[in-house]
């Protein structure tokens, strides 16, 4: 499986959460958090300090794992904002040259 469709694959577990909701949802919990967007935010944030740090000590297997939280969160964000992959593919192909 390759990169890409991970993160397609992520994606569109959440967009499912975000119609259909599951009790206990990780999720769910984001999407419909009183707080809304912030809380998202918040926690894109956090993960970016966290890669940064683990990137700062030379920490490998941090940086990876907190790399796929700011992915994740990231993947929430644009959800959220009805943003597709194939817009930030789209943008991405455009900036090559």
């Amino acid at each position: 499986m390759s990169s890409i469709s991970v993160l397609e694959d992520v994606y569109d577990v959440i967009e499912d959460r975000k119609e259909n909701a599951v009790e206990g949802s990780y999720v769910c919990s984001l999407l419909k958090h009183n707080k809304g967007m912030d809380k998202i935010l918040e926690k894109i944030g956090e993960e970016s300090t966290e890669v940064i740090l683990a990137a700062k000590n030379g920490q490998k297997d941090r940086i990876i794992e907190e790399s796929c939280d700011l992915f994740f969160h990231m993947l929430v964000m644009l959800s959220a904002n009805n943003i597709t992959l194939d817009e930030i593919s789209a943008e991405m192909k455009g900036r090559r040259h």
